[in-house]
């Protein structure tokens, strides 16, 4: 991890407080950004997250995918816990947390958002940090690449559902052709953007080379996209800065939740620490990308889905951390009781 990524977490705060600040001073440059939409979608946005999802998208092997035979025992857990857990925990958080623990301290015409925003973020497993996860725990680099990869293409299919179902559930109305369209624009076209380009590279012998100058790209473009969205959310937080403090502690429990339950079924099954702990920590991060970009489509820049997607952005980088700290320390106990 390089020292941008390392201290992700302070940049993200800085760019809170600057899209904070610049709202609240210049609210007329950003509305007119607002303005900028085709079809629901707003354009400065959608240039900026195609930035920070391309360059990762990049990193993926579709090749990869018959691995998956050599590590099929950790990556049915970690199918098991982002696609049947995850989405399903953070619901049920968001309704624990959010309808009733915490109603009294939110504003009330935004309590369905939040939960929306929540289970936008838990519904889409990480593609590109996880890498980075992997390597700080060891882990093996095959099972990571084919794991992802097949994420990614369930991913494809299983996103809208998954979001839509839980919304409904919710009694959240579902705007199914948005929904869709996000799905499109933020997994179908970038997957094949960077699979064409990935082989375009691969052909020139220029894939590291290039990978290497876009990684800066993504995380630029994470943090432009943050002051666009807490520049309209400005005016909330400064009225309610309790508000993020609150929408942190579901997503806090859901990563330490599923991180362990990853963790103790590969332990139950016999598999190798060196995949149980990127099985792990897989299991419980979050595409926050795709999220940011699905929350401000369906439900706008200045909605409490997008704000909770954006506290998901938060806190993803402390929390992993402390869970690879975890899942390192423990290697002496997994090994001796998985013997």
């Amino acid at each position: 991890m390089n020292l941008f990524e390392r201290y992700l977490t302070l940049w993200v705060a800085l760019c809170i407080l600057a899209g904070v600040a610049l709202g609240h001073w210049l609210p007329g440059p950003f509305q007119a950004i607002g303005r900028l939409e085709v079809a629901q979608v707003n354009l400065p946005v959608a240039v900026l997250i195609w930035a920070m999802i391309i360059p990762m998208l990049l990193k993926i092997d579709f090749g990869a995918l018959h691995q998956v035979r050599e590590h099929w025992r950790g990556i049915g857990v970690t199918l098991f816990i982002n696609w049947a857990v995850k989405p399903f925990s953070m619901a049920l958080l968001g309704w624990i947390f959010v309808s009733h623990l915490f109603k009294p301290w939110l504003p009330a015409d935004q309590i369905e958002s939040y939960i929306a925003g929540l289970i936008l973020l838990a519904a889409a497993p990480c593609t590109a940090m996880v890498f980075v996860w992997s390597n700080l725990t060891n882990g093996e680099p095959h099972f990571t690449l084919s794991q992802v990869a097949v994420n990614d293409l369930i991913m494809v299919v299983a996103f809208a559902p998954i979001v839509g179902l839980l919304l409904g559930l919710s009694a959240i109305t579902v705007p199914w052709d948005t929904l869709f369209l996000s799905v499109v624009l933020y997994i179908v076209v970038p997957v094949i953007v960077a699979q064409l380009w990935r082989k375009a590279l691969l052909r020139s012998g220029r894939l590291a080379a290039t990978l290497a100058r876009l990684g800066p790209v993504s995380l630029v473009s994470l943090l432009a996209t943050l002051v666009l969205l807490f520049g309209f959310q400005g005016e909330q937080i400064i009225r309610q800065p309790l508000v993020i403090v609150l929408l942190a502690v579901p997503i806090t429990i859901q990563v330490y939740f599923n991180s362990g339950l990853a963790y103790l079924l590969n332990k139950k099954l016999g598999v190798a620490h060196c995949v149980a702990g990127p099985s792990a920590l897989i299991g419980a991060s979050n595409f926050f990308e795709l999220a940011v970009a699905a929350a401000i489509s369906l439900f706008g820049f200045q909605s409490g889905a997008a704000l909770a997607t954006v506290v998901g952005v938060l806190i993803e980088v402390p929390v992993m951390l402390s869970v690879v700290k975890i899942v390192n320390s423990s290697k002496g106990w997994y090994e001796r009781s998985s013997s």
